[in-house]
């Protein structure tokens, strides 16, 4: 049972969120200047005076950041040393909490305060900060940077711990064709082709993300394999075509509205045939073991509305399941938390087959 937070609590976990912004870049303030690396290098604890000293940095503004530091426990302080705590070493060394605070900071941090508006008008009004495009997908290939390194690896991150094992469940039947709907750099599809020597893939994608899939996909002398098909799969006039054994869509759905997705589910299934196997690889928020991922992924909801469409979230895998039924599709079966990632596969088929 939840403990009830007496006032004095409650005001102070006020005050966490009226304040956040600042102890966030509190905390990018200490990495980047190296302060945070400093403090870690000195398992004892190393005082002020030190860190000014090796530092180029002023004693004022080591102090202030310390002090801010202390208050959200990314350090200690015991007589008059500052040691790293295990929340500062998770902010330094642990992979996830990386890629989230760069996303953030990167991606989201200057484009959020137009949350209000973005959610008025279902546009993500937060991304003119990066670029005049309509969505984000539009421009990924030439975000500027920071931004465009922190968007992939944050995307990368919470896709590629699933391949191996997502890998031998769809080639369990021995797909000869896989489509790689909204196949992005292409990631994806040369797993595939590492894992069997004689699959063919056809990656579909908008233009700009084809662009540098292809270009990817020829650095790596793998031509021969993969094709590529222009697709805006919110035009309804655009279909999918026809002939694969496999359609894979990973971290694709969460992308689009519910009402979308239904229209491009439909769309994969006038294009499959009754051998043909959809398989769907989302981080489905309420299917996580651990507190961290579940509070991660709906803070993700946040960038869908700000920065990348305006309509777009991270679902419940209940809510996915709705939507494939409704687009004619039923789940044959559901692969939770595959190997070591936040994902769940489920495994479709036309309804009947």
């Amino acid at each position: 049972m939840k403990k009830e937070l007496s006032a004095i609590e409650a005001k102070y976990e006020a005050q966490k969120i009226a304040f956040g912004p600042m102890y966030f870049q509190a905390v990018i303030a200490l990495r980047d200047l190296g302060i945070l690396q400093f403090i870690s290098s000195h398992r004892q604890g190393v005082s002020i005076d030190t860190i000014v000293e090796k530092l180029d940095v002023s004693e004022y503004g080591i102090t202030l950041l310390i002090e801010a530091a202390e208050i959200i426990g990314v350090v200690e302080i015991e007589n008059s040393l500052v040691k790293i705590s295990k929340v500062g070493f998770f902010l330094l060394k642990d992979e996830m909490t990386k890629v989230n605070v760069n996303f953030m900071n990167d991606v989201c941090y200057l484009g959020a305060k137009a949350m209000t508006k973005s959610i008025v008008n279902g546009k993500p009004e937060g991304l003119k900060v990066l670029g005049d495009w309509p969505t984000i997908y539009e421009g990924l290939s030439i975000l500027p940077e920071p931004a465009k390194t922190s968007w992939f690896e944050f995307d990368h991150y919470y896709s590629d711990n699933a391949f191996p094992e997502a890998l031998k469940i769809v080639f369990r039947k021995k797909p000869k064709m896989i489509f790689d709907v909204g196949g992005n750099t292409g990631k994806w599809s040369f797993a595939c082709c590492d894992y069997d020597p004689e699959v063919k893939i056809k990656i579909l994608d908008l233009p700009v993300q084809l662009n540098v899939a292809k270009a990817n996909a020829t650095e790596r002398g793998l031509l021969e394999r993969i094709g590529f098909h222009k697709i805006d799969l919110l035009d309804v006039e655009q279909k999918i075509p026809q002939g694969a054994d496999v359609i894979w869509m990973s971290q694709f759905l969460d992308c689009f509205s519910k009402e979308q997705i239904v229209q491009i589910l439909q769309n994969a299934w006038q294009a499959a045939s009754e051998d043909t196997t959809l398989y769907i690889l989302e981080p489905f928020f309420d299917n996580q073991n651990y507190p961290a991922a579940h509070y991660s992924l709906v803070a993700t909801s946040l960038y869908f509305t700000i920065m990348a469409n305006g309509n777009s979230k991270m679902y419940r895998v209940e809510v996915m399941k709705d939507l494939v039924r409704q687009a004619g599709f039923e789940v044959v079966e559901t692969y939770p938390l595959i190997g070591d990632s936040y994902h769940t596969i489920l495994e479709c088929r036309k309804n009947g087959q």
